[in-house]
């Protein structure tokens, strides 16, 4: 595909060519020359370096010293509120994916999951190396085990780790076996309470497990712009998170979930703790969350930036740029800039 950049601009060089960078690059490899990413990076760049506009996550980090600062333009990765994970259910339908993902369950020798009567923390996540996932394990284990081990069992909650596989995705069997096996050697004494499955491709299983989660955990250890993040956000679910990548600017801590550092399995469990024994915290984080997402994040902010750059590119127009927001940049042309109150994601890049 980054060929089509080359090709386009050898064909005709005067038609405005937008490439959009969509995952988490690793500039600090791809810019030591000799690593396997920095050859795969020159291979890349070298097809898109006559773009007239680099489309990046809001992360410097993730920009290789080699691209043009000035075609640099940041869009974040945006969800659909009406769609997807964020698609509103009725009781009817919400009853319904539980039931097909309790068939799932039982058809992977899984435990039941017990709500309405019992409360359950979720991360949905492919199985992915980056995905923390032992962390997520060692979190709920602590939890248990230092915090809940007198409590009776039916009000300990229950443990769900849930994503899709892909085609294009070569670890998600080793991971799921890994973990699979942890829950066998190392967390026997909970692992009946721990339901770790891949769903096939149905988004409106994963919404109902979503929706109806008391807590979300999303423990990557690397992540791009995890869009799971602001879906969970929008529901007014208060979520403990890493500080990796894009998430920092999803997440304000304290207000609509907690930022971790990876690894911290012991302040995740003690915010967890703090989220399942203290009903006014919880109220007030999943207030602010449900009420404080910006645009942004969102289809209409996702269409508000590129209708910008094709407006502006269509007519002429070079786009300098220069490692801003695209809808800043918008704003700013249609004069409409941001009120106090409406809510906007940090322009902190550094984090």
């Amino acid at each position: 595909m980054p060929s089509l950049v080359k090709i386009a601009k050898e064909q005709d060089p005067s038609r405005p060519v937008i490439y959009r960078s969509h995952i988490q690059v690793r500039a600090d490899l791809a810019n030591e020359g000799g690593t396997p990413t920095s050859e795969v990076w020159d291979w890349v760049y070298e097809n898109i370096k006559d773009a007239d506009v680099f489309v990046s996550h809001p992360i410097r980090q993730f920009i290789p010293n080699n691209v043009v600062p000035e075609k640099v333009a940041y869009v974040p990765a945006t969800s659909d509120w009406l769609d997807g994970l964020s698609k509103s259910l009725n009781a009817f339908s919400d009853r319904y994916y539980l039931k097909e993902f309790a068939t799932l369950c039982f058809e992977a020798g899984m435990p039941q999951l017990k709500y309405p009567h019992r409360h359950y923390i979720a991360q949905i996540a492919r199985f992915d190396p980056a995905k923390g996932i032992p962390d997520v394990l060692a979190s709920y284990a602590e939890l248990r085990r230092t915090y809940m081990k007198d409590e009776p069992p039916g009000s300990i909650p229950q443990l769900v780790l849930a994503g899709h596989g892909a085609v294009d995705d070569p670890d998600a069997k080793p991971i799921y076996e890994q973990t699979l096996q942890s829950l066998e050697n190392e967390y026997a004494d909970i692992k009946d309470d721990v339901i770790v499955i891949r769903v096939p491709p149905s988004d409106q299983i994963l919404n109902s497990i979503l929706s109806n989660a008391r807590v979300i955990l999303q423990l990557s250890t690397r992540e791009g712009f995890e869009v799971k993040v602001s879906e969970a956000v929008h529901k007014g679910l208060p979520i403990i998170a890493t500080k990796a990548g894009g998430i920092p600017l999803q997440v304000q801590h304290g207000k609509s979930g907690y930022l971790v550092e990876p690894g911290d399995f012991n302040a995740v469990a003690k915010h967890l703790s703090d989220l399942f024994t203290d009903d006014r915290l919880y109220t007030n984080m999943s207030s602010y969350a449900k009420t404080h997402v910006s645009d942004e994040v969102s289809t209409v902010g996702n269409a508000l930036c590129w209708l910008y750059l094709a407006d502006r590119l269509s007519e002429g127009h070079t786009i300098h740029a220069n490692c801003r927001w695209v809808s800043d940049m918008a704003r700013e042309e249609a004069r409409l800039p941001y009120t106090e109150d409406e809510p906007r994601l940090p322009r902190d890049i550094s984090t």
